[in-house]
């Protein structure tokens, strides 16, 4: 006989660098060309970062003892080791695009630890965008100003103590950024099985009715700080 139980809704996970790891990696370049960054279909706001331009090309700092697999790049894409980029291919996961070499021109290593061997071969990859939407009514967000499009839907978040998806809107996408709020990575429940399996490196996964950015304290008031008592 068939359960009558309804399915459980789909789990989704905000992708976080991991500081202070053994794979602890930052990639930065000051030879970034730039274009347009993107914009609403319906109001023309911004939703998004100014693109990045070939050539890809940039340094790496390794604060750990190793390569990370997973690090931000300009223009809101995501910097991937090629065992990475191998293992989400031949897994069928979906999301990114792009896949483009970089070139690492040099390593510097930040901290103690051993001189860096050569690093992994790195890909930039881009998000995938516009289908998911972050359900407005039911996400925990602060903000200072309504929001005026029911497409992109972004208000600039002053704080956030959770996010929630809209019914309907996901399409089976394992990595991509929600309308809403286009500054967040999000993952499936697939993905993160995926990265547990293959034990990819510098990132950490937050459930995201759980994910809390909170830099001025309005959601969690910080205790105040007293000066200590004149000494006389």
């Amino acid at each position: 006989m068939a359960s009558d139980a309804p399915s459980p809704s789909p789990r989704f996970f905000v992708v976080e660098k991991l500081r202070g790891g053994h794979h602890d990696t930052e990639f930065g370049t000051d030879d970034l060309n730039t274009g347009p960054a993107p914009r609403c279909p319906r109001c023309g706001d911004l939703v998004g970062l100014l693109t990045w331009l070939p050539p890809y090309r940039g340094e790496l700092e390794l604060y750990g003892k190793d390569y990370g697999d997973l690090m931000h790049a300009p223009g809101g894409g995501l910097l991937i080791s090629e065992r990475f980029a191998e293992a989400f291919k031949a897994e069928g996961l979906t999301g990114l695009s792009g896949f483009h070499p970089v070139d690492i021109t040099r390593v510097r290593r930040k901290g103690r630890g051993p001189k860096p061997g050569p690093p992994p071969r790195y890909l930039f990859v881009m998000p995938a965008y516009g289908n998911p939407a972050l359900d407005m009514e039911r996400s925990r967000i602060l903000s200072k100003k309504p929001v005026k499009c029911s497409w992109c839907r972004y208000a600039g978040p002053d704080a956030i103590d959770g996010l929630v998806l809209e019914e309907g809107t996901w399409k089976g996408e394992d990595v991509f950024r929600p309308r809403g709020m286009w500054g967040v990575v999000l993952v499936s429940e697939r993905f993160r099985r995926f990265a547990e399996r293959q034990a990819m490196s510098h990132l950490t996964l937050v459930p995201m009715e759980k994910y809390v950015w909170d830099p001025l304290g309005l959601c969690y008031p910080r205790p105040m700080q007293l000066d200590p008592p004149a000494k006389g």
